[in-house]
């Protein structure tokens, strides 16, 4: 996702210079809500996603559960 809001900056800056004022302002604009809504998904990332187990310590929560009834 950040590589849709450089590239839309890029176009933003391209489109300046070539002086298509229109297209550059919506171009970044639209970078800028790209790089927001990035910026928001790496934060709830952050604070949530790192709740995962890893493979090597999933083997050993598993080895020393407690079995199922059945």
């Amino acid at each position: 996702m950040l590589s849709w809001a450089v590239l839309f900056l890029i176009i933003a800056i391209i489109a300046g210079v070539l002086g298509f004022s229109g297209i550059a302002g919506t171009a970044t604009w639209i970078a800028q809500v790209i790089f927001v809504v990035f910026l928001i998904l790496l934060i709830l990332n952050l604070l949530f996603g790192g709740t995962r187990v890893a493979a090597s310590e999933l083997t050993l929560l598993q080895q020393f559960s407690l079995p199922t009834a059945y």
